[in-house]
């Protein structure tokens, strides 16, 4: 299994608001919710961020992913930009600042149908075929197919640990027992229900936070964005994912 399965798995879109995004225009699809902020319940606010994502067709934002361990308290932040785009394409592009300029280091590439981990550092290209390995609802919902309610119960947490004062935090506890998700937190605009951040705590409490900014819904993303010409690193090893874990399903069936 690839890491860019893990990981996004375990996280999807947010939008942090620093500096403070504007709000949409009125008729927008971004602007039409259901309820006032000040009046919605937890599963209201579900409802209401599932509306927004359905409603977009694409968008592009910077992000900031901040991990954490928890056996060993060890933590480690990267950067870089993400584009989504209906129906079920995404790239994601982490970014690393050296002497001559920034660099892109990684980046996960599907057009819907092949998802591509491309590490330019290890010279090395692990794909994967998403007709074999479905999107979890964290992911699809995004398109506007996944049902956050159906996996998820929703609460309002008011702890004060995530989001700023106004925000809309939502604590989702996976219905049926998962590995991937020990609780899910989203960090909400109370304006137009669009996420702000994602912190996702998995079963041995380690932390995934995803911050997310410079949103913009509007600018049009062009297909070939989300294309990936294996010819075009001939230097590096290419792997299929797929048939790696055939493979070893074949050896352990012979012991």
């Amino acid at each position: 299994m690839i890491d860019v399965i893990g990981i996004l798995t375990r996280t999807w879109l947010g939008l942090y608001s620093a500096p403070l995004v504007a709000a949409p225009a009125a008729g927008s699809a971004a602007a039409q919710v259901s309820a006032p902020a000040a009046q919605v319940d937890a599963n209201t606010a579900v409802q209401n961020i599932q509306k927004f994502y359905s409603e977009i067709h694409q968008v592009t934002a910077s992000f900031r992913q901040s991990v954490k361990q928890a056996t060993f308290g060890l933590s480690k932040d990267s950067d870089g930009t993400v584009w989504l785009s209906k129906p079920g394409k995404m790239r994601w592009d982490y970014l690393e600042a050296k002497k001559t300029g920034t660099v892109v280091k990684k980046s996960f590439i599907s057009n819907g149908k092949t998802l591509y981990d491309v590490e330019h550092d290890n010279k090395q290209v692990i794909k994967k075929d998403l007709k074999s390995d479905l999107m979890p609802v964290a992911v699809t919902f995004l398109y506007g197919t996944g049902d956050l309610s159906k996996e998820f119960s929703a609460a309002l947490d008011t702890s004060g640990e995530y989001g700023t004062k106004g925000d809309i935090v939502l604590k989702l506890t996976p219905k049926a027992p998962s590995a991937q998700y020990k609780n899910l937190y989203l960090v909400a605009n109370p304006t137009d229900f669009h996420v702000k951040e994602s912190i996702i705590i998995d079963s041995s409490n380690n932390v995934n936070h995803f911050r997310f900014f410079k949103p913009d819904f509007e600018k049009p993303i062009k297909d070939t964005w989300f294309e990936f010409n294996e010819k075009s690193v001939p230097t590096y090893r290419v792997i299929d994912a797929d048939q790696q874990a055939g493979s070893a399903a074949g050896k352990h069936d012979l012991q």
